[in-house]
């Protein structure tokens, strides 16, 4: 009897182990997605405007078989390097390129199958982006010639920061600095000057002054800017003492609306220069200018930030 209890109860034993084993997926064949196609509509493209119609549209379809979700980034190609690049589900989007004349941009996709295993390609288009900025910004901005500004250290929310994706302006941001709040801490931030020229070639220019250093955070956040140590806290840095680069004034590619923005930007080549804050983007929307006062939005190197800037001439 004690036998047949033994048995029964390896039985039993056995029976619950069976049942306990974890249970296994498979996710099939782990193809990596093929016959990539990227096509890229320029809008206004004909045999006449061989390059668009000069609004600097472009609508991109992306498909693959056996994808997912695909990524998609925008390089200019004279500044091909490393890849932006922001997530496609739906495999199509519009984008509107800013930078004025004929330029050559890449169009680089990754399409993710099963697993994660993905298939990359690039496309090259060529688009011609005419834009004449409003002369009485020109004016105010250069003097139509040359003309410093600082960052207006007098007033409130001369700097602040909010959320990037707000398609209106209000002025209640998630920080907003005193009068001369940085003097103490950052003294840079209020002495590094800002020098904006046009010359007699309709070439614009800017010219950066910084005797106490760049006021910025540090490493990939400080935006490209030389000498900016690999850590640290935001805050001063004299390793940079100042750059010249040239810039471009460009319809904004921020949706703020137009009844709180000039609609126009102050984009920035290469990466020697900034305005007012180091850890920015190189495109400064121009919400407000007049002759004495500027103020400027600019997306952060922080996902999500805008950045916030006032600024008046130098007397």
């Amino acid at each position: 009897m004690k036998n047949i209890k033994y048995i029964i109860g390896i039985f039993l034993a056995a029976s619950f182990f069976v049942g306990c084993e974890e249970e296994t997926y498979e996710f099939g064949d782990l193809d990596a997605p093929t016959n990539l196609v990227i096509n890229a509509d320029v809008i206004g493209l004909s045999a006449e405007n061989p390059n668009g119609d000069g609004s600097g549209e472009v609508n991109v379809t992306v498909n693959a078989q056996n994808a997912i979700t695909y990524k998609i980034g925008f390089n200019k190609l004279v500044d091909y390097g490393a890849v932006s690049y922001s997530t496609l589900p739906s495999g199509t989007i519009s984008k509107k390129f800013t930078d004025p004349g004929l330029n050559t941009y890449r169009i680089s996709v990754i399409a993710y199958g099963k697993g994660g295993i993905s298939t990359n390609l690039t496309k090259d288009i060529t688009v011609q982006i005419d834009y004449e900025p409003n002369p009485e910004i020109v004016t105010a901005l250069t003097n139509d010639d040359s003309k410093t500004w600082v960052i207006d250290k007098s007033v409130s929310q001369h700097f602040g920061v909010d959320d990037w994706t707000k398609t209106e302006y209000t002025s209640s941001w998630w920080y907003g600095a005193g009068p001369a709040e940085k003097e103490d801490c950052c003294s840079c931030f209020y002495t590094t000057t800002f020098t904006f020229s046009l010359n007699s070639a309709g070439i614009y220019s800017l010219v950066v002054d910084a005797p106490e250093g760049a006021f910025t955070k540090t490493g990939a956040l400080a935006g490209g800017l030389p000498g900016i140590p690999a850590s640290g806290d935001e805050g001063c840095y004299s390793e940079y003492t100042g750059g010249s680069s040239s810039f471009n004034l460009v319809p904004s590619g921020s949706a703020i609306s137009a009844d709180a923005s000039t609609k126009t930007a102050i984009k920035l080549e290469g990466s020697d220069t900034f305005i007012g804050y180091g850890a920015t983007q190189d495109e400064y929307e121009i919400l407000e200018i007049n002759p004495n006062y500027m103020f400027l939005r600019v997306r952060g190197t922080e996902t999500g930030n805008a950045w916030y800037l006032k600024l008046i001439p130098v007397q």
